[in-house]
């Protein structure tokens, strides 16, 4: 297991941990949450030893693989399988040893590579990165002909190809489309070993670890569960505290009153002594701290326009000779929500271009209103930063005619504080980053706000202040992000970025996650079919009915653990739903409450039971899915 014992860890003149300690057992997936700045990441370093604790300690076992995804994979003419297929050093290095071992040492090498199922890892790695968004034909092209986000995305299937024992992932969404998203978090749901991932995406946090570790008050807090429950538990937590500091308060001036009114009188000095005394060993309460986070300042236009504000007509927009969408037909209204879906690289970026102005229509016709203004705020944004500049600088070029005290002031509404101000850009947080410039990109309250992945490096108290904003903010918005929660709080309508078009979406978001999952599911089987016909056919028919006997037996017991695993979650389901009904009647709390107790300690104890088959059922339906695909039955 990983644990931590009171550690402490001073940096940057600052004391980020004191006293901090967790307990993180195998298999367990804890998701680690808190303000920008708090000291996630830190907390990552001292586990990977790059940085050494200055009290306490971190241990995990001996055996224990330990891996992260802290940066891209280098650029490099190694095709991308491979690249990814040599991320996993325990294959890698038994493979290169296999090259140089003599005969003895070759079988025990070949058993170490049949126990971790090295054959299997080619189809593996292609499974991983299907699932993240790359192509069949990405699969050959040299990682030099990536991004560096793609490079990323090549590092996260490394990782998961792996399997360490502890798994630490820092915000893995950040550089996924919403498929990509929702992949991730049915893949980390079922990931058979211990992980620890810093992530403010709610979804991920809700459907795919079982604890939540918080970082406040340099410490650790564990909450079982996902991170709706921990609301839930801070909540109460805080509620607690609150009412016992007011009880202890309360009787600490019931003891004060009478201390003064008594201390002097000889009759009463030593009931007054006495009191003293107590009200001096009474335990202080630590008061609950509350993670403030500064409000988005989003102006709303301090006129309307009429509708439209936008059209596009037959409309085509592309960089040079190529075109990526064409023959759009669509209408912008000044009170528009527009969350806008699609694959990466279907053309969603290239959109917004179009609509902030950036890029101009290669055909057809864009008509807006000339009065209106446009914000649009995009990731690379902060990437572009200069690391020299300062917040203050950066609002001295955007408002010349301000004061110094009004530059300051608008910039503390930022979120800046004074010390801040002055900060390099290269010594800001992400977080910190993401903030200054949506704030800035909107300050001159625009008519359309169009925001591309604003939430990137947004923490979840953050995101939520942003989620406030943007439901204040009275103009128009279009919104593109994989942070699905974001899009339904937020948008009013869908638009969907497929095959060189733009067109409404009339589904809701739940209808847009089956349709992705589904066509993830189609392609899988396609490209095994398709597989299966560029095998050699077999002329003896016999023998081909003989081997396709043979691999079906082979399989059959994989088949049938996957179906008794399905009978058995039905039943348990089923004695759940009964439980229900007896449990909803209100009167078996007045008759029997001993009884209603009981039942409810079964039915929890199924609930538990239905996780564990579930879990159970999904890693046994993947391996005989494997299994059926690989013996091409």
């Amino acid at each position: 297991m990983l644990q931590i014992t009171n550690l402490v860890y001073d940096a940057y003149g600052r004391r980020f941990f004191d006293g901090a300690n967790l307990t993180l057992t195998p298999g367990t997936k804890a998701g680690l949450v808190g303000l920008n700045g708090v000291g996630k990441s830190t907390l990552f370093g001292l586990i990977l030893g790059k940085s050494q604790p200055g009290g306490g300690e971190i241990t995990t076992p001996k055996s224990w693989r330990i891996a992260s995804v802290d940066q891209e994979i280098a650029a490099s003419p190694k095709h991308l399988i491979d690249e990814v297929l040599d991320l996993d050093v325990r294959r890698r290095d038994l493979l290169l040893a296999l090259e140089t071992a003599d005969p003895m040492h070759q079988a025990e090498i070949h058993h170490d590579l049949y126990a971790i199922g090295a054959d299997r890892a080619p189809a593996k790695a292609a499974e991983i990165l299907s699932g993240l968004g790359f192509s069949n034909a990405d699969l050959t092209r040299p990682i030099s002909d990536f991004s560096g986000g793609w490079r990323m995305r090549a590092a996260l299937a490394g990782a998961l190809l792996a399997e360490p024992d502890l798994l630490l992932l820092d915000e893995p969404t950040n550089y996924l489309d919403l498929e990509g998203a929702l992949w991730l978090e049915a893949r980390l749901k079922r990931y058979p070993n211990a992980a620890l991932m810093i992530s403010h995406d709610r979804d991920l946090l809700n459907e795919s670890v079982d604890a939540i570790v918080h970082v406040v008050g340099q410490r650790l807090d564990y909450y079982s569960g996902n991170y709706d429950n921990y609301e839930r538990m801070r909540a109460e937590k805080a509620r607690l505290n609150a009412a016992n500091a007011a009880k202890q308060e309360a009787e600490r001036a019931h003891l004060q009153a009478f201390v003064d009114r008594f201390r002097a009188k000889a009759s009463k000095a030593s009931q007054a002594q006495s009191r003293m005394k107590k009200l001096e060993k009474l335990p202080p309460i630590s008061a609950s701290i509350e993670d403030r986070v500064a409000p988005f300042m989003l102006p709303s236009p301090e006129k309307q326009l009429s509708p439209p504000i936008l059209r596009l007509e037959d409309a085509s927009v592309g960089y040079g000779d190529t075109v990526i969408l064409r023959h759009m037909n669509i209408r912008l209204d000044p009170d528009d929500r527009i969350g806008v879906l699609g694959v990466n690289g279907a053309g969603k970026s290239t959109f917004a271009k179009l609509l902030a102005g950036a890029l101009t229509e290669s055909h057809g016709t864009q008509w807006r209103d000339r009065r209106m203004t446009v914000a649009w705020f995009h990731q690379h944004q902060i990437e572009a930063m200069d690391p020299e500049d300062t917040p203050l600088e950066m609002i001295r070029r955007a408002r010349p005619d301000e004061t110094e005290a009004k530059r300051r002031s608008r910039l503390g509404s930022f979120g800046m504080t004074a010390t801040k101000v002055e900060t390099k850009v290269k010594d800001l947080s992400g977080g910190e980053r993401a903030r200054l410039l949506l704030n800035m990109v909107a300050m001159d309250a625009p008519h359309l706000l169009i925001l591309d992945e604003p939430t990137n490096h947004l923490d979840i108290d953050s995101r939520r202040a942003l989620l406030d904003a943007l439901n204040d903010y009275e103009g128009a918005v279009l919104i593109i992000t994989h942070d699905r929660s974001l899009v339904e709080l937020v948008a009013d309508k869908l638009w969907l970025v497929n095959d060189g078009n733009v067109k409404t979406y009339t589904g809701t978001m739940d209808d847009y996650a089956k349709l992705v999952i589904e066509r993830a599911k189609t392609a899988t089987r396609e490209e095994a079919q398709a597989a299966a016909k560029e095998k050699p056919v077999n002329v003896n028919t016999k023998e081909a009915r003989k081997a396709a006997a043979a691999a079906r037996n082979a399989i059959a017991p994989l088949k049938k653990k996957a179906d008794d695993l399905e009978r058995q979650i039905e039943v348990t389901s089923n004695q759940i739903k009964l439980l229900d009904l007896k449990l909803g009647d209100a009167d078996l709390y007045a008759k029997n409450q001993a009884l209603a107790i009981n039942l409810s300690k079964d039915k929890a104890k199924l609930e538990e039971k239905m996780v564990a088959l579930e879990a159970e059922w999904m890693t046994a339906a993947e391996i005989y899915e494997t299994a059926r695909l690989e013996a091409g039955v």
